[in-house]
């Protein structure tokens, strides 16, 4: 059997393909392999990690769940991955993506990107062209050209390929849709959606001096493509981003850049409406038959060249669609809330959340305002499949299934929204968006912010 590139070296793609094939004249029995009822190891999808010192390593905890084997890690931490690499010994541990991709060509079959925004375009697309399928957390990119490209990349090499936005096809997000699109509140023209973050430190300058990187982590591959900054580790006592992160966080992160604080940052991160706004506005999407606005205006709280704001409020406009008319969608954060709704009767607005305004009701993420409407529309039949979530999903797609629910295609869409939004925050200006073309029409300051130079010697054809 020869390899499909030709050269007569069999890969794991062409093993794991003709599986079926071999079945009948394996000796071993499965049970065996696998142990009692399980799945053998070598017939799992393996997954590599790239960033696993984070968020990563629960999500990666959530994969193995959900049926994949933890086969390689990457990260550029030693220190920061040691939960990992403690939790996956037998892990093949990378610092370099691009290493790990090259020795693990025939060995992994997927591979799950769990980095600061600002690489998540160079390892999405390093994967794609190795034809890995593909999981990032959300946003999908740092800047909206990145997400066009992804998205192609995606679309070429025909994997499969899941984003970590809450998922649109759980009983909540269903149900959402299904009472909508039943009239349950008459024809929607606004939707209100606020957030909890940042808790981070947002809307200050960088500091003065620097720190010896340590010799656990990797900076410049830290940084990537991204413009070069000295190494600070933590902020000095007294500073005021230390006050933001003691109000907000029991046991704050005090670090500058790295880890997890990098959000704040516009070089590195998406501030708190690319941190939450995938999450959030998945089930609108879906629900009201969302593409791309033409209106985005913003206001918020002091904006700094290198950092997001303390809080905004980003509105954005959306043509009829189909059936639908016209609705503004609304994003609040940094403790802004929407207008409080009479119908809620004395009980506070969550944290964070959803509120749809029909013209016959409100409904607050798929509870129905006012209790009578709501009796009214009980009856409405369950018409959508509830789904297995973000990591059932995603293998569903490895294993030959249906796109997951938040695939790249999907998740530009939502990337694009939080993207756009952030370039109004940074102009000031209200902005016209022509999404299908990929320009703002009215302000040429604003199309700057769409494709942002890569620095260092990086490129998307990394």
């Amino acid at each position: 059997m020869k390899r499909e590139d030709g050269k007569g070296k069999l890969s794991r793609r062409s093993v794991l393909g003709g599986a079926a094939a071999l079945a009948s004249v394996t000796i071993v029995p499965r049970r065996v392999l696998g142990g009692a009822g399980n799945e053998p190891p070598s017939e799992k999808i393996q997954l590599a990690g790239v960033g696993v010192g984070g968020v990563g390593h629960g999500q990666l905890q959530a994969c193995e769940r959900a049926g994949f084997r933890i086969a390689a890690l990457c990260d550029v931490d030693d220190a920061y991955a040691k939960r990992s690499y403690d939790r996956w010994p037998e892990a093949r541990r990378y610092r370099d993506f691009r290493e790990m991709l090259e020795a693990e060509d025939d060995k992994i079959d997927a591979v799950y990107c769990g980095t600061p925004d600002h690489t998540h375009a160079i390892i999405t697309l390093a994967a794609l062209r190795k034809k890995k399928h593909v999981c990032c957390v959300k946003p999908l990119t740092r800047t909206i050209a990145e997400c066009r490209t992804v998205v192609r990349a995606a679309e070429r090499a025909g994997v499969a390929t899941q984003v970590t936005a809450s998922p649109n096809t759980t009983e909540k997000g269903c149900r959402t849709c299904e009472l909508i699109w039943a009239g349950a509140i008459g024809p929607v023209r606004e939707v209100h959606i606020w957030s909890n973050r940042p808790l981070w430190p947002q809307g200050m300058l960088p500091p003065e001096d620097h720190d010896p990187v340590p010799s656990t982590l990797d900076w410049d591959l830290w940084i990537g493509p991204a413009p070069m900054r000295p190494f600070k580790a933590h902020w000095p006592e007294g500073h005021y981003a230390l006050e933001m992160l003691q109000s907000v966080r029991r046991a704050p992160r005090t670090a500058v850049y790295h880890p997890w604080n990098f959000r704040g940052w516009w070089d590195f991160g998406t501030g708190a409406l690319g941190d939450m706004g995938c999450h959030h506005l998945n089930t609108p999407f879906r629900a009201l038959k969302l593409t791309y606005p033409t209106q985005v205006t913003a206001s918020a709280t002091k904006v700094f060249d290198q950092t997001a704001p303390l809080g905004s409020m980003v509105s954005y406009e959306f043509p009829a669609r189909e059936e639908m008319p016209p609705v503004r969608v609304v994003w609040y954060d940094g403790g802004l809330k929407p207008p409080y709704p009479p119908e809620l009767e004395g009980r506070p607005l969550p944290a964070s959340g959803e509120m749809y305004v029909g013209e016959e009701g409100k409904m607050l993420g798929a509870a129905i305002l006012p209790a009578e409407r709501a009796k009214k529309f009980a009856g409405v039949p369950k018409t959508l499949p509830r789904r297995a979530g973000t990591w059932g999903e995603w293998m569903e797609a490895c294993k030959g299934g249906g796109p997951a629910g938040c695939d790249f295609p999907w998740a530009g869409l939502l990337t694009d929204f939080v993207l756009i939004g952030n370039i109004a925050i940074r102009t000031g200006k209200p902005l016209a968006w022509d999404g299908p073309n990929m320009r703002v029409t009215n302000c040429e300051e604003a199309n700057r912010y769409i494709t942002e130079p890569y620095h260092n010697g990086w490129s998307l054809d990394v």
